[in-house]
């Protein structure tokens, strides 16, 4: 047995490894792991990214908030998400194209092989994966799509490109409704700022809602949700599209989703003024 630490600022997380899955140093530092009490889990660049314990709390909610407020979500683009839990959760909506663009296909291949939280979805016959830049992707895309969600990694030299103004505005111009992780508000607040100051440049209506993931960076992380159009997020509508579709999940729910957009006094505070 050792140990598998997460350092951030003054803090860090440490969980117990039992074996290393597998490990490969290339776009990014890959690492996998089989841990004593969270299952397996990947780790990019040093930062967890999942564990099978929890990935749930994250993928569930960055893609069953935008999707639950679409009518009928039939095109989505996901940007990012390797290891494919973002998918698993976009085709339990059952649309007829889902479009995943991946910078890095050994995250892909490691995490279809080792961890398989996808459950066979990045093979299903509607779903195209292309690995390529997001950025340079929507730059030169001349579809559009019902969502757009950005499962992307901590900003970085391989991504850091996703939380800039200009991927915003293609997005954008691509999207009715667009979606993305935006870090810890709480210990990573300068990433948080830089993710939201460039939304709100891009889009005119943008909301800020959080979630508990307890393997990320004190537990506490955000998304935002942007469009052209109010976003506003009705509990009976909601509730009505969630009974329709016959949705499970293992933690999302339309109460939940209704909750996570109350934000708390020195969250409103860090984005005064908005």
């Amino acid at each position: 047995m050792s140990w598998f630490i997460e350092y951030y600022d003054d803090s860090a997380l440490m969980i117990k490894v039992k074996e290393t899955l597998f490990e490969s140093k290339g776009i990014q530092h890959i690492q996998i792991f089989e841990t004593a009490g969270f299952g397996k889990m990947l780790v990019l660049d040093g930062k967890i990214q999942l564990t099978e314990r929890d990935e749930s709390f994250y993928h569930e909610m960055l893609v069953h908030v935008p999707l639950f407020m679409v009518d009928e979500p039939k095109k989505i683009l996901v940007i990012g998400g390797g290891d494919g839990g973002t998918v698993r959760e976009v085709l339990k909506h059952n649309p007829d194209e889902v479009v995943m663009v991946e910078i890095d296909d050994t995250v892909i291949n490691a995490c279809r092989k080792y961890i398989g939280i996808d459950g066979g979805a990045l093979e299903d016959e509607r779903v195209t994966v292309l690995i390529e830049d997001g950025m340079e992707y929507v730059e030169n895309c001349k579809e559009r799509f019902d969502v757009v969600i950005v499962d992307g990694t901590d900003p970085n030299p391989v991504s850091e490109s996703l939380v800039k103004e200009d991927f915003f505005n293609n997005c954008k111009r691509i999207s009715n409704i667009f979606a993305t992780q935006a870090q810890s508000p709480f210990i990573q607040k300068e990433y948080f700022i830089e993710i939201y100051k460039s939304i709100k440049k891009a889009f005119e209506n943008y909301r800020i809602y959080i979630n508990f993931v307890p393997t990320y960076p004190l537990g506490l992380w955000s998304y935002m949700i942007a469009s052209k159009n109010e976003i506003e997020p009705d509990y009976d509508k909601i509730k009505q599209r969630w009974l329709e579709r016959k949705i499970s999940t293992k933690h999302y729910n339309p109460d939940l989703h209704v909750a996570s957009f109350a934000l708390p006094e020195w969250l409103k505070k860090e984005v005064k003024g908005d």
